[in-house]
């Protein structure tokens, strides 16, 4: 049994519309559960194929007058900027980058088409984000504190502009609804509901380009920060083997005697000690001196580093000789008059 024909382009732009408009409307507890994002997912797969099919039938070209355009064609001009807005409530954090970058691309090639067209007065962004410390670059516009005050001024009266244009606009398109959808409205009618319809979304992409390209400056920000710092310049000191635990004692006799109690640490003399510490900074010292790309500097710090741990070691043996001499000449218990018999 054959298939039947897929859903139409009309079909599917107006699921893809009810489901970005359920989305918007916010009524599920969280963007990220379960139900959210399936809807998320079956928007996006309409709005693709339906732009797959704008593509084919060739519906736009920027080289001809938004008059040409038929009236029930201009409904799918704001398809870029609903496949923009689907794409935002994508909730994969390891992918957020990526869905910015996509969203973008979409606003700003719907705000290109509307610009081509003769849609609205605005500036059309960059194709994509300034990096950090070049915005305005090239460009004689003063800069310091007044600038940035002035700056933040325009700004946020372009903001307020855009706002209540929004505002007009959803009331004037809420009073039409009804009479489009219903099929009850004249060409005229038509014509004017999308294109108000369009003007609305221009809004809305202009402000969404501009949150995008801020959030993407925080991310890139953070991917910086976390990249591991490079390596010093200059050859890296040879890394010292790890020194293994054993017992000191002060002649061969006693090693014996300790190696019995405790067969798991190796035993050496006093001497043994200190002539392997010996060996070990010659070693060092002869490694040093053979490997290239060392800084005379650098050589010199070495050495008097290896000094004073000779000197650590010096004292730290005169030290160990000391205590075994004492325990020597005063038995166990010496000093003890707490517990006499």
């Amino acid at each position: 049994m054959a298939a039947g024909p897929g859903p139409r382009l009309p079909e599917l732009l107006a699921a893809g519309r009810r489901l970005c408009e359920e989305l918007e409307a916010g009524h599920e507890p969280s963007s990220g559960a379960p139900a959210v994002q399936e809807k998320v997912r079956q928007g996006l797969d309409a709005l693709r194929r339906a732009a797959a099919m704008v593509a084919e039938l060739d519906l736009f070209s920027e080289n001809e007058e938004l008059e040409e355009i038929a009236s029930t064609d201009l409904q799918y001009l704001v398809l870029p900027a609903l496949l923009g807005a689907l794409t935002l409530k994508q909730v994969d954090l390891s992918k957020r980058l990526e869905h910015l970058e996509s969203a973008r691309a979409h606003f700003w090639a719907f705000l290109k088409l509307c610009k081509s067209y003769g849609l609205g007065s605005f500036q059309l962004p960059p194709a994509s984000p300034s990096p950090p410390g070049e915005e305005g670059a090239g460009s004689q516009t003063p800069r310091g504190p007044q600038a940035s005050l002035v700056a933040m001024a325009s700004s946020r009266q372009a903001k307020i502009e855009r706002y209540k244009q929004r505002k007009e606009l959803e009331n004037r398109l809420a009073s039409m609804r009804t009479c489009v959808e219903s099929g009850q409205a004249d060409e005229a009618q038509t014509r004017e509901f999308y294109i108000l319809q369009t003007q609305r979304w221009i809004s809305t992409s202009l402000e969404e380009i501009e949150s995008i390209d801020q959030e993407m400056v925080i991310l890139r920000s953070r991917g910086t920060a976390k990249q591991p710092p490079a390596p010093p310049h200059g050859a890296a000191r040879p890394a010292r083997p790890p020194l293994k635990p054993f017992l000191l004692t002060r002649d061969a006799a006693q090693a014996k005697v300790f190696g019995v109690g405790y067969p798991g640490l190796p035993t050496m003399t006093v001497d043994d000690w200190y002539e392997q510490r010996r060996r070990q900074g010659l070693s060092e010292q002869s490694t040093a001196q053979r490997a290239p790309g060392v800084a005379d500097e650098e050589q010199q710090k070495q050495e008097q580093e290896k000094k004073e741990e000779e000197d650590d070691d010096e004292e730290a043996l005169q030290k160990a000789r000391s205590w075994d001499d004492w325990k020597d000449t005063h038995p166990r218990g010496y000093g003890n008059r707490q517990n006499m018999g």
